[in-house]
C-alpha cells in the first residue's frame, strides 16, 4: 500500500522534533535541500498514518509552498504512479509559483522571500497589490481548481483526503462572497466532495484550527509538534475508517 502526501511545512512535518523547516536548515542534511527534514518527516502526521495503515509514504511535501507547487507537483507524481491514498494539505490562496531561468520559486505575501534580483520589483509590486479582492479572487479560482482535482481523482479511483491548513473556503458557504458563473468561470457555489475534504467550508476543521481547539501549541512559526502530527493522523484515520468505501 502507498500513501501519498503533498502539501506546506505542515505536511512536510516541519518543526515536528528539529527546529528546522527545510533540510538543508540542519548541516547533517544541507545536501538534501529543500526537502523535509528527515526527522521531522518521520514525525509528520503523513509517516504516522503511512505507519498505521502498514503503508510506504510516498511524500511532496515542501516548506512554504504554494498551491501551485502542490498541484504541479502532485500531477506530475499521478503521470507514473497510482497510489491506494493520496492527502493534500492545502495551502494559503495568496502564494504563488513562478517559473524563472528554469527554477521554481515559492512566493508569499510575507515580504521577505528570497528570488532573484531580477525579480526583485516584480516580487514588491506583488506583495502591494495582495488585497482582499485579490484573495477573494485566488480562493474562487481554487475552489474550482480543487474541485477538479478530486473530480479527476474520483475518475481514476484513487482514494484521497483534501483539508485546510489555514485558509478556508468559509466565505463561499455563509454567502459572503458572491459566486457568478456567467461572469467568470472561476466562481461557482458549493461543491459536494463525496467524502474526500474535511470541512472545506468550516474554519475550525482547518489543520490549524482543529490542533489549536485540541490545546496544542503551535510554535512561533506556526507549526506543531510532533504529538500534534499525532492527534491529526489519528483524526484522518477516524475520517478514512467513517466512510471506508468511499473513493
Amino acid at each position: 500500500m502507498i500513501v501519498y502526501v503533498n502539501g506546506d511545512s505542515n505536511s512536510a512535518g516541519a518543526e515536528a522534533v528539529k527546529p528546522a523547516c527545510f533540510a538543508e536548515d540542519d548541516p547533517l542534511y544541507w545536501r538534501l535541500g529543500r526537502q523535509p527534514h528527515p526527522d521531522n518527516l518521520a514525525a509528520s502526521y503523513g509517516c504516522e498514518l503511512a505507519n498505521r495503515l502498514g503503508a510506504i509514504l510516498d511524500c511532496d511535501a515542501e516548506s512554504a509552498s504554494s498551491n501551485d507547487r502542490i498541484m504541479r507537483t502532485t500531477r506530475r507524481y499521478l503521470e507514473n504512479n497510482k497510489p491506494d491514498l493520496l492527502i493534500i494539505g492545502w495551502a494559503t490562496w495568496e502564494r504563488e509559483e513562478w517559473l524563472h531561468d528554469g527554477t521554481y520559486y515559492q512566493v508569499t505575501a510575507s515580504g521577505t522571500d528570497a528570488v532573484p534580483p531580477e525579480l526583485a520589483e516584480r516580487y514588491r509590486n506583488w506583495v502591494i497589490g495582495q488585497t482582499t479582492a485579490t484573495r477573494e479572487d485566488k480562493m474562487l479560482a481554487w475552489h474550482q481548481r480543487i474541485y477538479q482535482l478530486h473530480l479527476d481523482l474520483e475518475t481514476a479511483g484513487i482514494r484521497h483526503v483534501f483539508f485546510n491548513c489555514f485558509s478556508d473556503f468559509a466565505n463561499i458557504a455563509s454567502g459572503q462572497i458572491t459566486t457568478d458563473n456567467s461572469d467568470n468561470p472561476n466562481r461557482s457555489g458549493l461543491h459536494e466532495w463525496n467524502h474526500s475534504y474535511i470541512g472545506p467550508y468550516d474554519k475550525q476543521l482547518t489543520y490549524y484550527q482543529w490542533l489549536t481547539n485540541q490545546g496544542f501549541q503551535a510554535t512561533k512559526h506556526y507549526h506543531f509538534l510532533a504529538e500534534a502530527h499525532r492527534a491529526w493522523a489519528d483524526y484522518l484515520y477516524e475520517f478514512l475508517e467513517a466512510k471506508p468505501n468511499s473513493i
